[in-house]
């Protein structure tokens, strides 16, 4: 009983066990805080990622997946499949519209043949789109000048189409920074580089160039078909938006020669009764992925055992097919990765940045300990003539050392649960703190700091001329503290930490990483608690006689 009474009376009495409760909370506010913020950018990036692929891809490159229907077929009869759409995805190179003297400037796209119709099903293909008219709730959010409000840039239709019904050009659509007009503003909007809306893109026309290649070897003749471009997209992933373009997946089956058509005899055989080359069959069409989603409760890595499963089979029955000239590749050959294995490349160093931003941030354990070790030791020997009278009256060793672990286990969970509602409240309300550091400071703020830095000098003053030289220090202190932050108060004119225009999320993300949260407050009162035992132990082995006759 005593143990709790006295550590009661040690946290209560004195104003330093209150720091040390301080400064535990601060350390736990900040690692919730920036670990929660980096957890929230690496879920957007992996949202964003998954809204260009579906949930598992099933890939087989250059010479792609012969009779890829009744796969299809195949794929969406699993209970598990939601929707799954055929796709080519290789490199070529655009020319743009725009360039100088020298010509139009060439860039290196990857190129993503589609099914607009399938595509949709298994992506959130039209919900990317950017020229198109945006609901109500949305228009009304948007600035008055953005060019979305203007009906006759909607062409969700012609994207659809994949086709532009002015030109009859087969359509293209672009990554919302393959155009080097497109400029992103602050709200996280897009306007045009230097307002100059000539260039916005749809309507212009492009020249797409691919190079087929058969059976690992490149052709000698490239293909290049003109296009116009009919919208743009933005997934939320940079690296896509800034290289990857979407045209049908008919276009890029025959620019790549992977389109249905007749086979020849290769050894020169002609036909008796037209001289011509021998046919021999027929080549079927092919793709180089499929993307497929899961329903709604089944998750990436389940669906991907079924889809192998289910590619297995159809291999199996498509090579004990005699009549098909060309058979499906192996399934040992065959690349079946979920969305997130796809995009390691790109999300993986996000995730190791996190990890190591909890490892780094770790650190505070360390602080906390050694605050409370040190203010600990501070009590303890400024507490050895009450060690030694509680020694003296029949306190056990094991009685003192837990008064000084039980008030470290308190100041501990103090520390802890007031940092956690700390973290909780800054990362929900930080957009709301951003949006006001963009802004000037309010008049009245100003104001207050001067008007409480004018109180502090006259506080340090007083307190010099009766001679008291730690509250003269101390107002001193106060006055320079409150005038410097009202001078910057008065010379802060907004500053976007945050600028959408720089970062590619249009907010900061607001949710609490609770895992991490919880994490870090039982490390610190583990810490706070290992602190605490070394004083502990010293007070525990106090010799009452020594401790009694100590001045």
């Amino acid at each position: 009983m005593y143990s709790a009474l006295l550590a009661n009376r040690y946290l209560t009495s004195r104003i330093i066990p209150l720091i040390a409760v301080a400064a535990v909370a601060l350390c736990v506010g900040l690692v919730i805080i920036v670990v929660s913020v980096m957890t929230g950018f690496l879920d957007m990036l992996k949202s964003s990622g998954r809204t260009m692929m579906g949930d598992v891809v099933i890939s087989y490159p250059i010479t792609g997946i012969p009779y890829y229907e009744e796969l299809l077929a195949d794929l969406e009869a699993l209970p598990e499949t939601a929707g799954a759409t055929p796709s080519i995805d290789t490199w070529g190179l655009l020319e743009m519209p725009y360039g100088n003297e020298d010509g139009n400037l060439i860039e290196t796209v990857q190129v993503w043949g589609i099914d607009p119709e399938t595509f949709g099903r298994v992506s959130d293909f039209e919900e990317i789109l950017w020229w198109k008219t945006p609901p109500a709730e949305i228009a009304a959010e948007l600035l008055p000048d953005d060019p979305r409000l203007d009906a006759d840039r909607d062409r969700l239709e012609e994207a659809r189409d994949m086709r532009d019904p002015r030109t009859g050009f087969p359509g293209i659509i672009f990554g919302m920074h393959v155009s080097r007009f497109n400029e992103r503003q602050p709200d996280g909007s897009y306007g045009f580089r230097g307002g100059d809306q000539y260039w916005w893109m749809p309507g212009n026309n492009v020249e797409l160039t691919l190079v087929p290649i058969k059976g690992g070897r490149m052709s000698l003749k490239p293909e290049s078909r003109r296009f116009t471009v009919v919208n743009e997209f933005q997934s939320g992933v940079f690296q896509i938006d800034k290289q990857r373009i979407l045209i049908s997946l008919e276009e890029a089956q025959e620019m790549l020669r992977l389109a249905k058509g007749v086979l020849y005899d290769q050894r020169g055989a002609l036909d008796p009764e037209t001289g011509l080359p021998k046919v021999i069959g027929e080549s079927p069409a092919r793709v180089t992925q499929i993307l497929i989603r899961a329903t709604d409760g089944v998750s990436p890595n389940e669906l991907k055992v079924a889809v192998t499963a289910a590619y297995e089979k159809f291999w199996k029955r498509s090579s004990t097919d005699s009549e098909r000239i060309k058979q499906p590749p192996d399934p040992s050959r065959t690349t079946i990765l979920t969305w997130e294995q796809q995009l390691r490349d790109v999300i993986a160093p996000v995730e190791k940045e996190r990890e190591l931003m909890r490892i780094l941030f770790s650190i505070v354990y360390i602080v906390c300990a050694g605050l409370v070790l040190s203010i600990f030791w501070a009590i303890v020997f400024e507490k050895t003539r009450d060690i030694g009278i509680l020694r003296a009256v029949g306190a056990s060793r094991p009685g003192i050392l837990g008064i000084f672990l039980v008030y470290g286990l308190v100041i501990g969970l103090l520390g802890s649960i007031i940092g956690a509602l700390l973290g909780w409240l800054v990362v929900s309300n930080i957009n709301s703190i951003h949006h006001a550091l963009g802004q000037p400071a309010p008049t009245w703020a100003t104001i207050s700091a001067f008007t409480l830095a004018v109180a502090m000098l006259a506080f340090g003053i007083g307190s010099a001329m009766r001679g008291s030289i730690l509250k003269w220090l101390l107002g001193v202190i106060g006055f320079l503290l409150l005038g410097s932050v009202g001078t910057g108060l008065m010379l802060h004119e907004g500053v976007l930490v945050w600028d959408p225009s720089v970062y590619y999320f249009n907010e900061i993300p607001n949710s609490t990483d609770w895992f991490t949260a919880v994490l870090t407050m039982a490390g610190a009162v583990l810490f706070s608690v290992i602190g605490a035992a070394i004083p502990a132990a010293r007070a525990a082995d106090t010799d009452p006689i020594s401790a009694l006759r100590y001045e």
